[in-house]
């Protein structure tokens, strides 16, 4: 993922409207490691629901406005996105209001994502014994491979469907 600045993550919200994405709170992007992240995820500090990630689209950044819970859950939970279950932090319920009329009349569409945005950081592990059962570098590096395209894939059609479905 590219290096992102706040302005560019203000100017690009897709289903907020433009006072929600002046008020959002932005995390200190200077601690933040984009080498290694597919999509940049975080928790609004003033509003625990509101939750938002940013990534790019055809190019293009695209950031959304997410409902969901202030803690995370107690049980574990597959994450959509990653298709892994963590230990730890596991997958919590989020909804994502519709970008244009369609949001605003309230209409909205959920996933289950990682509770704490730790896709990036699942999809490039070490394998487990059970995923596969090789010591060969270039399977291990073709199976994290793998992981990270179908990450990319599952989070951009979601955001497709936010979009689209307005």
């Amino acid at each position: 993922m590219n290096t992102l600045t706040e302005s560019q993550l203000r100017d690009a919200f897709v289903n907020a409207s433009k006072g929600e994405a002046k008020r959002a709170m932005i995390p200190d992007l200077d601690q933040v490691d984009f080498s290694r992240l597919d999509y940049l995820g975080w928790q609004d500090a003033k509003k625990p629901r509101h939750h938002y990630v940013a990534l790019e689209l055809d190019g293009e950044v695209a950031v959304l406005l997410l409902r969901g819970p202030e803690n995370p859950p107690a049980k574990k939970m597959l994450c959509a996105w990653c298709e892994d279950i963590v230990d730890g932090v596991h997958a919590a319920s989020f909804v994502a209001p519709l970008a244009g009329a369609s949001g605003r009349r309230g209409n909205t569409v959920g996933t289950a994502i990682c509770a704490d945005f730790r896709c990036s950081r699942n999809v490039r592990r070490e394998p487990s014994s059970f995923e596969v059962r090789s010591e060969d570098p270039a399977l291990l590096a073709y199976h994290r491979e793998q992981r990270i395209a179908g990450l990319q894939e599952r989070s951009t059609a979601f955001v497709r469907t936010v979009i689209e479905r307005s």
